[in-house]
């Protein structure tokens, strides 16, 4: 995310020039380094017989040639992740020439690397120089970007541009020629290298420090709308501070869905999908959990909108008296803000037994999912003597969701009871069977851990570490559909993959309750949130 408003305009502007000095530097060393090679490395072109192969200094550029292309690409794209101002151009680009055939992309990326090695040499060519040799350069880099502009997209490469192509390979060659050395150059501008790179990581860390204060500071509509409904609340006779009186939480007649959240918007719109997407809403009770802070604002939105004709309850965390006296603070992890996984309501799922003592079932949803058909199929699911019920989110060649991602394997006490390459499971819509956890007595594995955990860092921070570990070999593995993750994240989800799943969820930092929310998938979350409210009218908060 680019950095708003934070950026120094004088440094913004000495960038570009900034780049292209450390193209050149870079250029130059490249050149002196291959131009000056020992006589027994230059002979690694000799023919078999013992003669030097025909053409041996032109192995030599060839290396420049391709040592030059490389870094000078990367110097490229280092100047528009910064700048931002070709981004749009490229990406458009790079799609027309995604859609050519392997051939014609081909030639169509020689153009690219002639036109980097034109520019650079360039930039170093001196004024009081060849100026023929310079108009020849300003020529050739013309013809090349028309070239390259009507080749993309297109079947073939039409023969004007291999033309072209040939053309601009002579000149770089007398490019070669009349700039053989240029490494005095190099000691010149290291310093100016030295500062770029200081420029870059100046602008990369302040934007990575911006996108998270958009991630963890909720909108001011937000705000006013916790302050109006908890105003609201206490307003109220105590009488009318309550739901109908239901002991439905104790029965296992019903669907019982669980969510722990301190998002009141958020766990609105898992209500209302929920009940929407129900084909028998009249047999799912709704359990919230949330804190003392946001309990009159969650009791009030909800006694004003009751997801009728499914019953609710919400309860207060700190009404659970026997839980660990230092259970709100005791997921705190030095250098980790993310309140992802610091909440002590997002570590509250492995204690789902004592909350819940009288169930046998109960499907646990995060409060960033949006849940688009009927889930009553996963209470009649077999659950083949597992515990939890979860979409696995690992395939073939995917390592990044490997068990060894989240888990520290270097320590015996986690090398010798696990497997590294085992798949790891996704959280967010779990059903669970809580006569099974008791049976197995993974509370105490649980707890087990949980202090392991504490006495030496082995995981990586939240909950889902901790749980690949607690509901190892007692996983059900359930099918993609059940739950669709990334949308927090990942732009790439296609749209079939989302109408056919069951569960949506915007897993990753970009919820949709945020203006930073990937757009296309807003209106999923959107169309389960009645923007008409009297509330969100006078907090303005629109869709």
């Amino acid at each position: 995310m680019r950095a708003a408003g934070g950026r120094d305009p004088a440094a913004a502007a000495a960038l570009p020039l900034l780049l292209r000095a450390l193209l050149i530097a870079t250029a130059c060393g490249l050149v002196f380094a291959l131009l000056n090679l020992p006589d027994g490395r230059a002979r690694s072109s000799t023919a078999p017989g013992g003669e030097r192969a025909a053409g041996g200094g032109g192995g030599v550029r060839v290396l420049v040639e391709q040592g030059l292309t490389r870094e000078a690409r990367r110097l490229n794209t280092v100047a528009e992740e910064i700048d931002g101002q070709t981004d749009e151009v490229a990406a458009e680009e790079d799609e027309r020439i995604s859609k050519s055939p392997p051939d014609t992309k081909e030639k169509i990326w020689m153009m690219q690397d002639q036109l980097i090695m034109a520019k650079a040499y360039l930039h170093f060519a001196s004024p009081q120089g060849s100026a023929h040799l310079i108009r020849e350069l300003k020529l050739r880099i013309k013809e090349i970007e028309r070239a390259i502009s009507h080749s993309s997209g297109g079947s073939c490469v039409p023969g004007s541009a291999l033309q072209k192509m040939k053309a601009m390979e002579l000149t770089l060659s007398k490019a070669q020629r009349t700039y053989p050395r240029c490494s005095q150059m190099t000691s010149k501008l290291r310093a100016m290298t030295h500062h770029s790179e200081e420029l870059v990581r100046a602008h990369q860390s302040e934007s990575s420090f911006l996108e998270q204060v958009a991630v963890r500071t909720l909108p001011k509509g937000h705000h006013c709308l916790a302050m109006r409904l908890t105003t609201d609340y206490f307003s109220l006779d105590p009488k009318e501070r309550e739901f109908p009186a239901s002991d439905s939480r104790q029965l296992d007649g019903y669907y019982h869905y669980a969510i722990f959240s301190d998002n009141v918007l958020a766990s609105a719109v898992v209500v209302n999908s929920t009940v929407a997407a129900s084909k028998n809403p009249g047999r799912i009770m709704l359990h919230i959990v949330t804190d003392a802070l946001n309990y009159p604002t969650m009791m009030m939105w909800f006694l004003t909108n009751p997801p009728t004709p499914a019953a609710i309850q919400v309860e207060n965390l700190d009404d659970f008296k026997w839980l660990p006296g230092d259970f709100s603070s005791r997921f705190k992890v030095k250098g980790v803000r993310d309140p992802r996984y610091t909440s002590a309501l997002n570590h509250l799922r492995f204690y789902l037994p004592e909350v819940f003592p009288s169930l046998s079932k109960v499907l646990l949803l995060d409060h960033d999912v949006v849940v688009q058909k009927d889930l009553s199929g996963l209470w009649d699911l077999d659950m083949m003597g597992k515990v939890i019920g979860a979409v696995k989110t690992c395939t073939s060649g995917e390592s990044y969701h490997l068990l060894d991602s989240l888990v520290d394997f270097s320590n015996p006490s986690i090398f010798n009871k696990f497997d590294a390459k085992a798949c790891t499971f996704a959280f967010g819509m779990n059903i669970f069977d809580l006569n099974e956890w008791r049976k197995q007595g993974l509370s105490a594995t649980y707890h087990k851990w949980f202090l392991v955990g504490k006495r030496q860092k082995l995981w990586k921070a939240g909950s889902l570490p901790l749980g690949q570990l607690v509901f190892y070999n007692q996983t059900l593995p359930l099918d993609r559909r059940w739950h669709v993750l990334g949308l927090g994240h990942d732009s790439s989800t296609g749209r079939d993959d989302l109408e056919s799943a069951y569960v949506i969820h915007y897993s990753g930092k970009l919820k949709p309750w945020l203006e930073i929310s990937i757009p296309k998938y807003r209106d999923y979350w959107n169309r389960y949130m009645n923007y008409d409210n009297t509330y969100l009218q006078q907090c303005n908060i629109h869709g």
